[in-house]
């Protein structure tokens, strides 16, 4: 065990994608679909062997920063292993090109979900079930990389309640754990802590989806998909699930999962005396998605009244449940559409403004989780300082109570929160300009940017006037929104704080 923790973190990684292969060369096997059996299996044995040999060429790697090579290494996982992942996935569906491949598992392995594969029956069930599951090993990679590496370097939204500048170590009760234990402990530690977790959790949606009355292999993705925020799904969405609501229902009790990371790391990096009663993320979502679904439904309503048509209990529950199930998946930036969310259309007759899933996708979910966008943590922040000010211009000898870390958060806090809500939206606009540059439409690039942006892909299906297909656009701007997934994931601090001197001199 020694030696493999001393390896670059990259190569574990390598390691870690080569035995996933197996996973869908077996199931290729069971539903008899050899061609994809083959090439995964000839991929693991590829990659393993690559694998080897570059574990043995580095295993006296020593680096003088071991977190620095670790988040050089996790920006190189979701960067240069998706190219990994895509050849035996290019080799297995025969009628694609390698960017598409390419594209698509950099978008399941960011936990996006786009897929440039519209077109129901185009894949096997073995190769969704990879799409599936790298999209899910993403997702697990984001949970322990969160509390392992972003955390003590005051990054990925921990910098909001940090004492100090990000970058400069950990505070409160985490700040010992990080000063005492050596990186690549604390990423072993946290690892064996969360996989049990995770795995646990998947499998007990998997289980309940396929009592509701799931297909085994698509209750299996969606349950993937749905601990990973990813979206991918194999029949095109919730809306030809055979669970219906029973299924939704499931599912949306587990997105609380990427609401708060007190759901599932409670204790785990020093907050084990707060509950989620007391959690600002949690009490942030709930405000949003009340709010939300209560507006969109009262839309609907009002225009359903006007109507001459008599209203049943059924509509008015069928519109409620649409709404408040699409806007809790979109701030999750999971991107699941419910079943019921075009019948609220079809009752009052009225379209529901896309405008509203792009707002709840820019939110996005709670900090180390598997959620992309701002984060709630800092929309809290923001909001808590706004409130502040509006309060010292009323009473401007007042002060601010709650406490040392509710001052941290309205002052530090808020700074820092906004520094990357505006980096957040300089990103928008420059990918926006570059996809222009390649011939995209202006409506369609500020969508596209948005949903890579946030990690939120089916966004493109749903927030436009009429659904935006990945597959119809050029091939540079597929590049283009692939980097954009990454910068989404890692977040533009991450990325930032590798030119810190302060990192470089450790």
């Amino acid at each position: 065990m020694d030696w493999i923790v001393r390896l670059p973190f990259f190569v574990i990684l390598m390691g870690l994608g080569s035995i996933a292969m197996i996973v869908p060369a077996a199931h290729g096997v069971v539903m008899e679909d050899f061609d994809t059996m083959r090439v995964f299996f000839y991929g693991f044995i590829l990659f393993s062997t690559i694998t080897l040999m570059i574990g043995l060429a580095t295993a006296g790697y020593a680096p003088k920063s071991v977190a620095r090579s670790q988040l050089v290494g996790l920006l190189a996982a979701f960067s240069a292993l998706p190219i990994m992942f895509a050849v035996p996935f290019y080799e297995a569906v025969g009628n694609t090109t390698f960017l598409n491949a390419w594209f698509e598992m950099v978008s399941s392995f960011t936990t996006t979900g786009a897929t440039v594969y519209d077109t129901v029956g185009r894949l096997t069930p073995s190769q969704h079930l990879w799409r599936g599951l790298v999209g899910w090993m993403g997702g697990l990679l984001v949970w322990v990389t969160a509390v392992s590496i972003f955390a003590p370097m005051n990054l990925g939204g921990f910098e909001v309640r940090a004492s100090g500048n990000a970058g400069k170590g950990a505070s409160g009760a985490f700040s010992q754990i990080a000063q005492i234990a050596d990186p690549s402990e604390r990423l072993v530690r946290y690892t064996l802590k969360l996989t049990p977790v995770y795995v646990a959790l998947t499998g007990i949606l998997w289980i309940g989806l396929v009592i509701a009355g799931e297909f085994p292999y698509i209750a299996l993705i969606h349950a993937m998909s749905t601990l990973s925020t990813s979206g991918i799904s194999p029949i095109g969405g919730l809306y030809f699930a055979a669970s219906r609501f029973w299924g939704e229902l499931l599912i949306f009790c587990f997105f609380v999962f990427a609401l708060s990371r007190l759901t599932f790391s409670k204790g785990v990096i020093g907050e084990g005396d707060q509950g989620l009663r007391r959690d600002p993320e949690f009490i942030t979502a709930l405000v949003l998605i009340i709010t939300v679904t209560t507006l969109l439904f009262m839309r609907h309503f009002i225009g359903a009244t006007e109507q001459s048509d008599p209203t049943s209990i059924q509509e008015v529950a069928s519109a409620l449940w649409g709404a408040l199930f699409t806007v809790t998946s979109f701030l999750t930036t999971t991107g699941f559409e419910s079943h019921f969310w075009d019948g609220a259309t079809e009752w009052s007759g009225l379209s529901t403004p896309g405008l509203f899933l792009i707002g709840m996708a820019l939110i996005g979910g709670g900090v180390a989780t598997t959620a992309g966008g701002v984060k709630l943590l800092r929309i809290y922040a923001l909001y808590r300082h706004g409130e502040r000010e509006q309060e010292r211009l009323l009473h401007p000898s007042s002060i601010g109570g709650g406490g040392k870390d509710a001052r941290r958060i309205r002052k530090q806090g808020a700074y820092i929160s906004w520094v990357f809500f505006m980096l957040f939206a300089l990103s928008i606009a420059a990918v926006m300009l570059m996809l222009s540059l390649t011939g995209v439409q202006f409506e369609t690039a500020m969508v596209l940017s948005v949903a890579s942006l946030s990690t939120t892909g089916p966004l493109a299906a749903v927030a436009a006037e009429t659904p935006i297909a990945y597959s119809g656009i050029p091939d540079a701007a597929k590049v283009v929104l692939a980097f954009a997934m990454v910068l989404g994931r890692l977040e533009a601090l991450a990325i930032i704080a590798l030119f810190n001197p302060e990192i470089w001199q450790r």
